[in-house]
């Protein structure tokens, strides 16, 4: 199975419909594929500065590190210096707080990652697992 255009896309609209239910702030949604490909990207109309581009870190990292980012943020928090030396190495593009989580098939296979950013990092996973699981996909948040 592959993370295709169509499922990207509706595990974009799953996640929004969960923000606009819990009446988040506008979040920007980022979904890359296993590859590290962007497959889609939504930005909802208010989103701050920057937003796109920490939803795409936060995506970026699961992937980058095989591991939700909430485990990447637990990890920062215990070996600071072990993630402050892989972000030197891929150029500062991990963001290492929840809100990025893994995709994968109902065997465990990795298919991709979703990042969200725009209300708290907790608010953001919770949509990114939401969107995931509307498509009948795994998260794995670490």
């Amino acid at each position: 199975m592959a993370l295709t255009l169509d499922i990207a896309r509706r595990v974009v609209e799953a996640a929004l419909a969960k923000g606009i239910e819990k009446q988040l702030k506008p979040l920007a949604i980022s979904v890359f594929d296993e590859r590290g490909c962007l497959k889609a990207f939504v930005a909802q109309d208010g989103t701050s500065l920057l937003r796109a581009e920490v939803a795409q870190g936060k995506a970026y990292g699961a992937l980058a590190l095989g591991m939700g980012s909430r485990a990447i943020f637990k990890r920062a928090q215990e070996q600071a210096y072990f993630v402050s030396a892989v972000n030197t190495l891929a150029e500062g593009k991990i963001v290492p707080v929840p809100g990025g989580v893994l995709i994968r098939d109902e065997s465990g296979v990795l298919l991709g990652a979703i990042g969200i950013s725009g209300d708290t990092s907790d608010n953001d996973e919770l949509c990114a697992v939401a969107g995931i699981e509307a498509v009948g996909l795994r998260p794995d948040i670490g």
